[in-house]
This record gives structure tokens, sequence and C-alpha cells, in this order.
């Protein structure tokens, strides 16, 4: 089963957790977005995305591997814009994918549609 068709709990670890995309991905709402950036130790990569959107299921495979490369260093979400509309609004998210890195809960850097992985771990190694 793929990301995009699982049905609610978005798990691709197998162990079906509620909020996990994957061993190294968090997966937002409205409701627990505010609290999973502002307490991360280090800094957060939230991407948006939506289940229509093409680019953002060419960029998904590329964020998996972005998280597991920085497990510890990096703490990687997900945010469904479509699931939840409050967080999106409130950051101006206009297009999708946005990737969004924010350090002590407060945005540093955004970056909006496809990106490769060499260009994603630039983003985030200036703010390791």
């Amino acid at each position: 089963m793929s990301l995009w068709e699982s049905e609610g709990d978005y798990s691709l670890s197998g162990k079906g957790e509620k909020g996990v995309v994957s061993e190294n991905i968090h997966t937002l709402t409205d409701a627990t977005f505010r609290e999973f950036v502002t307490a991360a130790q280090v800094p957060v990569l939230v991407d948006f995305w939506a289940e229509w959107c093409g680019p953002c299921k060419m960029i998904a495979p590329v964020v998996e591997e972005i998280a597991a490369e920085y497990a510890g260093k990096v703490q990687v979400a997900k945010l469904n814009v479509d699931e939840n509309q409050k967080t999106p609004a409130d950051y101006k998210v206009i297009s999708i994918p946005t990737l969004i890195v924010f350090k002590n809960g407060q945005e540093i850097e955004r970056s909006i549609g496809f990106k490769t992985k060499k260009e994603i771990k630039a983003i985030l190694d200036k703010h390791l």
C-alpha cells in the first residue's frame, strides 16, 4: 500500500501508528502543528502536500530519503493541505508542494515546487 492509498494512518512503516508516515516522518494536523514545530530541539522540515498533487507524489520519496539521512538532526513532517486548511492559510501556502523549514518554532526558509534531493539537502545544511 502506498502513502496515497492508505486509509487514515498514513503509515508506511507497517506498524500502523497514527501520526507517523514512516519511521522518520510524522503526520501533522492543524491541531498538532504548532506544538510539534515549537517543541522540536532540531530544525523541522514540513512538507505541505495533497493527494491529487502530482509533484507532491514525485517529491515524497525524496522527502523519505532526506528523513532517513537526517534522522536525529532534522525532524521531518507532512501536512495534508486538504484535510488541514488553517495551518497552510496561516503560513500563506498557496502552491504545493511547499517545504518549510522551522527552527525554534519560526519559519526560516521556504521552497515551493519539486526539488531534488541535492537541493533539499543544501537548504537543510545551511540551518544545521
